[in-house]
């Protein structure tokens, strides 16, 4: 065997790093330790968790069909009790029913005989409005004759007093057309003969001038004749152009001259003419004037008569207006009441089939009142009555009736309206605790995120705990304490 050599001793360099790696493979082995802990842990960990949920499963699904066993039983008693109260409520229906169709056959009985009397009354009703129409229109035809007879008349004098006044307006203008075309012949025979005399007057004054004129032309020509040689000779040129000049202006003087006398003349005659053409227009304006004022007279009396025709004429047409407006309006009316009488008829008989045995035997009942009650209303209700209040109250004596039965129906409507408000908020609270039940029987999202009896954590549930006893008020019912059972594989499954 070699002999072992001695050990080098080794430096502090050597040393620290051997101690490093010594560190380094003591940590490497505390890590995978650490590892392997956790590894085996959470291994551990997540076994525990599987076995603790398939534990929980299996408990939650034998408590879940213990439960429905039990429900199940208690559903089945419930089931048989239902049963048997709905077998007695359906005979005691029977029961009703058979009542109900007998008192129905009886009813139809008094119904028919009472709708056989309501329709004979009825019948009677109309037979008697329709004579008192009968009647009315009689009356209004008798009025209407009457009226149109009354207005023929009358129109008949007006037309003849106004056919004679135009006769006689026009024999008055007759008469003074005729006087004026005497007047007008007079006046042209008086102008015709002074026309006349002025002419043959003048003829002479025209001959015997003629004369005159004739010697003194036969003198003057005889010395123009003299002068007109002298002048001749002179200057024939200017004498053929005198000559001409001259039998002209001894033409046109001649003819000024008779012109300007017969002007004259007949000035003077037109003159004594307009006088007497005045005179006579004088008197016929003012025989025109007193003839115009009778016109007017007689035309105003016209028209006063015409207005007075219109007038009357108006008046019958807005009588005769109204009276068929109003019996139109009186039919209408009357048509509105037998219509409105027909509905409440049906109104009637669609309101009997709902009305009960009670109400058909005594259809109005009595006052409910006491009769201290009804003293001391009269007492509170004392009033002195007037007119006016005595004829209402008369009026409406025969609703009393119908407002009793009125109110009857309104009470039975609010009593109705009352048990109904009581029924939906029982109905509520029975499908609040139906939806509890169900809740509590299933299990969802939406079940375990709401208060749940059967869900518990940690040896809790989430229904929250009453702070405080309710203390018991005398009278009322205690409710039954619940208890939470909770089995020992809950609470030993977390320790597990």
């Amino acid at each position: 065997m070699p002999k072992k050599g001695k050990k080098v001793p080794l430096s502090d360099e050597e040393q620290l790093l051997l101690f490093q790696q010594k560190l380094l493979a003591d940590e490497e082995m505390a890590k995978k330790k650490e590892r392997l802990l956790s590894q085996f842990l959470k291994d551990k960990l997540a076994k525990e968790e599987h076995n603790s949920a398939l534990n929980l499963n299996k408990i939650n699904t034998q408590w879940r069909t213990v439960l429905r066993e039990v429900k199940t039983k208690e559903l089945h008693k419930d089931i048989e009790i239902l049963s048997q109260t709905f077998e007695r409520v359906v005979d005691c229906k029977d029961s009703v029913i058979k009542s109900l169709a007998k008192d129905l056959s009886e009813a139809e009985e008094q119904y028919a005989h009472a709708l056989r009397s309501h329709l004979h009354n009825v019948d009677q009703l109309l037979a008697l409005q329709r004579c008192r129409l009968n009647l009315l229109e009689e009356s209004y035809n008798m009025e209407l004759e009457a009226l149109t007879k009354e207005f023929e008349t009358e129109r008949k004098t007006i037309i003849d007093q106004h056919e004679k006044e135009i006769r006689y307006l026009q024999d008055v203008f007759m008469a003074m057309e005729q006087n004026y075309i005497d007047t007008e012949y007079e006046s042209k025979l008086e102008f015709q003969s002074m026309w006349d005399d002025l002419k043959n007057k003048n003829l002479e004054e025209k001959h015997f001038l003629r004369l005159q004129l004739e010697n003194i032309v036969e003198d003057l020509w005889r010395r123009f004749q003299e002068a007109l040689k002298n002048y001749t000779d002179a200057t024939e040129d200017r004498k053929i152009a005198f000559e001409t000049l001259k039998v002209k202006d001894e033409k046109s003087s001649k003819e000024i001259e008779a012109q300007m006398k017969r002007i004259q003349k007949l000035q003077d005659a037109i003159g004594v003419l307009k006088g007497k053409i005045m005179v006579h227009s004088r008197e016929s304006e003012e025989q025109n004037q007193y003839i115009r004022d009778d016109k007017e007279l007689v035309l105003v009396q016209l028209r006063k008569l015409k207005a007075q025709r219109t007038q009357a004429r108006g008046i019958s047409q807005e009588n005769l207006v109204k009276l068929t407006l109003e019996s139109n309006a009186t039919l209408k009316a009357l048509r509105k009441i037998v219509d409105k009488g027909e509905k409440i008829l049906k109104l009637a008989e669609i309101c009997r089939k709902y009305e009960t045995e009670e109400e058909k035997v005594l259809p109005f009942y009595s006052s409910i009142l006491t009769p201290e009650e009804q003293v001391e209303i009269a007492e509170n209700n004392l009033e002195e009555l007037t007119e006016e209040l005595a004829k209402v109250m008369t009026d409406y004596t025969g609703m009393e009736n119908f407002w009793k039965r009125y109110n009857k129906v309104k009470l039975e409507q609010l009593s109705l309206q009352r048990r109904r408000t009581q029924l939906l908020e029982i109905n509520e609270k029975l499908r609040e605790m139906l939806k509890q039940y169900l809740d509590g029987i299933s299990v969802s999202d939406e079940v375990l995120s709401q208060l749940n009896p059967l869900f518990i954590i940690n040896h809790r549930s989430n229904l929250p705990q009453p702070l405080s006893t309710p203390i018991a008020q005398p009278g009322s019912k205690q409710r039954p304490i619940t208890y939470n059972i909770i089995e020992a594989a809950h609470v030993i499954s977390p320790t597990l």
